[in-house]
């Protein structure tokens, strides 16, 4: 992984309860921004630097629960996905 020195060194500072509070935050204010976005009241460069956040929120959460299971996880998911896609094709 990566950054896997950094999501540990931030583990050790911080612990895991505070980070999961960090990646809820770091979530909602993405939510938040890409609302804002769509209204035209915020400029893309916010929503990058937001999705930043939860982009290294996400690499900690990876980090903490194990890259091979959300691997195995997000493989299932793209298999059903291409399964729904090619449902969707049939029928057009």
């Amino acid at each position: 992984m990566k950054y896997e020195q950094i999501y540990q060194k931030t583990l050790d500072k911080w612990g895991r309860e505070a980070q999961f509070d960090q990646a809820v935050e770091e979530c909602a204010e993405l939510i938040a921004v890409l609302k804002h976005w769509r209204r035209g009241k915020v400029n893309e460069e916010q929503v990058v630097d937001e999705l930043a956040d939860v982009w290294l929120m996400v690499g900690q959460l990876v980090y903490m629960f194990g890259e091979q299971r959300v691997s195995r996880s997000v493989e299932q998911k793209i298999d059903k996905l291409n399964v729904l896609l090619d449902q969707e094709e049939s029928t057009a």
